[in-house]
């Protein structure tokens, strides 16, 4: 039966606090709608681009928001398919997570392998398990990290690890969970390819179904591919059995991208007093009146010569139009009358 083997050290302990403290201020921010949709989809190209880079993906990152907005992008096929299949897999687990499944079988794995393996792997490969030897390099050094058990061990080290997931002790937090459930998917290494983003996407929903959800503001993969040498290290650390330092690992960086979100939300929430002002009552604004706001609460204000650099190709009047807007809206009002009025939060 598989049994991790970790202490809940102090570091843990602290980490998984700062967690539960930012999520509680992102899930009551007043955020309004068009900015939810704009921190969704960011969170999305945050997570594809990242959780495909790491794996040694070449393109950038507007490359892979161009891909998912559906335009051309110069490039190997592979590298344009496997930001299409995160984004199918990442809208997988969004559905997954909102029928509130009480189970992740073997299906959903092997689902989950399809999605992100299609038209990348032979199909004859996608969702099946992998029939020969293989080992684990770091895509940044070549390095070998580790060598995973045998393909005659992977059916039963499957079913030890599905049955864990589905009857560890009640009180694990979810954090600890999604931690062992994405480093011991990746010591079995199931399958031919695709270990790490199975295992990274499977701990994002075992977080969704943990009540961790966010409004799905979040990518855990970023953290890992701003230095992924330390993901591996960690990683191949924690594969002499105890997995203590890959939580304290595991838990820091889902602290920090949970910060990060926060204060990006507070910052254009203002939080209380914009729940205050309008009472619930819910505004749309566009892109571009977002980035005023976002402005004027960094600077303190926005006055009509700002405009060329905020808004490089969009004309004075334009930008007058969302400014009249915003002032009719009540969340920013005119002060001063000429070329030199000032544009301040109300």
């Amino acid at each position: 039966m598989f049994i991790p083997s970790f202490t809940i050290t102090n570091k843990i302990l602290n980490n998984i606090s700062k967690i539960e403290a930012a999520e509680e201020v992102i899930r009551h921010s007043p955020l309004l709608p068009l900015w939810e949709k704009e921190f969704r989809e960011d969170a999305i190209v945050r997570s594809a681009y990242h959780g495909t880079h790491i794996e040694g993906n070449a393109l950038q990152k507007e490359d892979a928001k161009d891909i998912l907005e559906g335009k051309n992008v110069v490039g190997r096929p592979r590298d344009i398919q496997e930001i299409i299949n995160y984004r199918k897999v990442i809208e997988f687990i969004d559905v997954e997570a909102v029928k509130k499944i009480d189970k992740i079988t073997e299906q959903i794995i092997k689902k989950l392998h399809r999605i992100i393996a299609y038209k990348v792997l032979p199909l004859e490969l996608t969702g099946e398990y992998r029939e020969k030897q293989v080992v684990v390099r770091n895509s940044e050094t070549g390095e070998v990290t580790f060598k995973p058990p045998p393909p005659l061990e992977i059916p039963y080290l499957m079913r030890e690890y599905i049955y864990w997931l589905n009857r560890e002790d009640k009180e694990l937090h979810p954090i600890l969970k999604a931690g062992i459930a994405h480093h011991e998917l990746v010591r079995i290494h199931p399958f031919i390819d695709g270990n790490g983003r199975v295992a990274r996407i499977l701990a994002t929903l075992i977080l969704l179904l943990g009540g961790y959800d966010i409004r799905r503001f979040f990518s855990l993969e970023e953290y890992y591919d701003k230095d992924a040498i330390s993901y591996y290290e960690n990683l191949k650390k924690a594969s002499s059995g105890n997995i203590t330092s890959w939580l304290e690992y595991f838990t820091f960086g889902a602290g920090i991208e949970f910060a990060k979100i926060k204060e990006k939300i507070l910052k254009l929430s203002k939080d209380v007093r914009l729940k205050e002002k309008f009472g619930g009552k819910q505004i749309y604004l566009t892109e571009r009146q977002v980035k005023i706001i976002e402005y004027i609460q960094e600077v303190g204000y926005l006055q009509n010569q700002i405009f060329p650099s905020l808004f490089p190709n969009i004309s004075e009047d334009s930008v007058l139009r969302d400014l009249q807007d915003l002032i009719k809206k009540e969340l920013i009002k005119k002060v001063g009358s000429t070329k030199g009025a000032r544009y301040v939060m109300v």
